[in-house]
């Protein structure tokens, strides 16, 4: 059996550690860009959308950071207790919402896992609250500022 020095074992160790650390950052990055993807973020899909517009020769007519109208769906409710109002309360959906408002809350929209703020006429807003409705507005961040708000038939 042949005798290996010492300083060999040590550039073993630390190449097979730099190979494993290689391999966790592609793992790493793959998820994190797979996410990204199918969340489908809004950027990416102005982009998409900016690209083939200029693409068609259609690429002047608007500024890619002018926020651009269009229709939301999803269930108004607050930014405090969302789709999931306590039970316990007494209360059914629409008092708890109008509640939570009245206590400083926002009014937002919640379609599956995303939620939006929502800021516009109150007023029209409290008239459909717990209730699922398309919203008109342009999106800014999280935020949608409202045009229209009508019930979902």
């Amino acid at each position: 059996m042949k005798r290996r020095s010492p300083f060999a074992l040590i550039v073993f160790c630390a190449t097979a550690a730099l190979v494993a650390a290689l391999a966790s950052a592609v793992v790493f990055t793959s998820a994190t860009v797979a996410l990204a993807v199918a969340r489908g973020t809004p950027a990416s899909e102005e982009r998409v959308a900016l690209a083939q517009a200029e693409k068609s020769g259609e690429g002047n007519q608007a500024p890619p950071d002018a926020p651009q109208s269009r229709i939301f769906a999803g269930m108004i409710t607050d930014d405090h207790c969302g789709a999931r109002h306590a039970p316990d309360s007494g209360k059914s959906p629409s008092e708890c919402v109008k509640m939570c408002i009245g206590h400083g809350s926002h009014y937002a929209l919640v379609n599956g896992d995303k939620r939006y703020l929502l800021e516009g006429d109150s007023e029209e807003l409290g008239k459909l609250a717990s209730q699922r409705a398309n919203i008109a507005g342009s999106l800014s961040g999280d935020t949608i500022r409202v045009s229209s708000v009508s019930a979902t038939q």
